[in-house]
């Protein structure tokens, strides 16, 4: 019985970690999903576009031919040119005059696109000039964006329980160091002996003997004897009901031929998953000033490695580029040259965005609290003193 009901158990194990693990694996999924197929759209769309060189390509050329024509050999004489003539067309030539579709818009380079649209980055970099594809990524961000925030809460639940629990057992270890140090070694070992002792005794569900029944109900015993034994057996049926009831389910709770049973109950327990969502963000509360260090040492390590295939990027640069990238602020005006490369960074930029979403909700928190405390100050000072003159 002992070699079978192991494997019984494992399984029931395996399957409360599958059930637990599976509205987040769910939600990742989908988003991975949703990223492949708006890539396979968009470079299809915005890749196979016809580049029409138009009048305006034409009369660009004729004018830079001009120019060119008219530089002379002294070089403060062509600066002053370039400045005033050379910038100033240069700001009307168009990028699809110069660059291909298809090299812009390969499935990593539309994928590096859908990311930037449902994470709401949106570096300008890349962007759709088709009709169709400016109302497709519409339609794109109307869906990607909540689904994007969809996960971000979730996977921010799983990341404040983590710090919350991390920050805890801190806090727990320190006030044990301080305890041992305040405290002789005598007393804190009979502390500990007694607080294990109280920990031991532990309460069994079990049927109640006679002497034990008298024991809790001592007025019983002041009763006459025929009222008495009466008494004590219909206490005694009743608490073998109460000890019958709790095997009786227990048993049907461990009991694995009942598939109806099972299935009913990991359903609830699913949608119990799905209803928890946000919950552990709202109890969240740690130092805003450890978020900050938290924050602070991510980003540093993404900029320690990033320069290693953007070698344009120095340690500053790439320290500046992953916090407008994580704070969603996306300027554009660091450009990467190898696109496909931060996409398999795309796990870090998740999780430091969620790192960057709880330490908002905890500023946030914070700052409902500081106008709370003004606003009652403010009142308390505004109110008028009450002069209370006796009769």
């Amino acid at each position: 019985m002992a070699s079978t009901s192991q494997p019984l158990r494992g399984k029931r194990a395996c399957k409360k970690i599958f059930w637990a693990v599976f509205p987040h694996a769910c939600f990742i999924l989908s988003l991975v999903i949703y990223a492949f197929l708006g890539a396979l759209m968009f470079s299809h769309i915005e890749g196979n576009r016809k580049v029409n060189l138009s009048e305006e390509y034409r009369k660009f050329l004729q004018n830079l031919w001009y120019i060119s024509r008219n530089l002379s050999d002294n070089m403060t004489e062509n600066e002053e040119i370039f400045k005033d003539k050379i910038h100033a067309l240069l700001n009307t030539a168009e990028r699809d005059w110069f660059v291909n579709p298809k090299d812009i818009w390969t499935f990593f380079g539309s994928l590096f696109f859908c990311c930037t649209v449902f994470t709401t980055v949106g570096y300008g970099n890349t962007y759709p000039v088709t009709r169709i594809g400016k109302y497709l990524c519409m339609l794109y961000a109307l869906f990607g964006i909540p689904l994007m925030f969809l996960v971000l809460t979730d996977m921010g639940d799983i990341l404040a329980t983590v710090l919350s629990k991390s920050y805890n057992e801190f806090k727990k270890l320190q006030s044990k160091i301080l305890a041992s140090k305040l405290c002789s070694g005598s007393t804190c070992n009979k502390e500990d002996e007694l607080k294990s002792r109280a920990q031991s005794k532990v309460a069994i569900n079990e049927p109640l003997t006679i002497m034990e029944l008298l024991n809790i109900r001592p007025g019983v015993k002041r009763k006459p004897i025929k009222y008495r034994n009466a008494e004590i057996f219909e206490m005694l049926i009743a608490r073998e009901k109460e000890h019958t009831k709790l095997a009786r389910n227990r048993s049907i709770e461990r009991w694995s031929s009942c598939p109806e049973l099972d299935r009913g109950k990991t359903m609830s327990r699913v949608i119990e998953n799905f209803d928890k969502i946000g919950k552990q963000l709202e109890k969240f509360d740690v130092p805003i000033v450890l978020m900050v260090l938290v924050i602070f040492v991510y980003i540093s390590c993404a900029a320690a490695i990033l320069p290693n295939w953007e070698t344009r990027l120095d340690f500053q640069e790439a320290f500046y580029f992953c916090f407008i990238t994580l704070t969603t602020i996306g300027f554009g005006d660091t450009q990467l040259e190898h696109p496909k490369f931060f996409l398999f960074f795309s796990l870090y930029i998740i999780i430091g965005m969620e790192i960057v979403f709880i330490a908002f909700k905890l500023g946030q928190d914070r700052l409902i609290g500081l106008y709370k405390k003004v606003i009652s100050f403010c009142g308390e000072k505004k109110m008028p003193s009450k002069n209370i003159h006796p009769k």
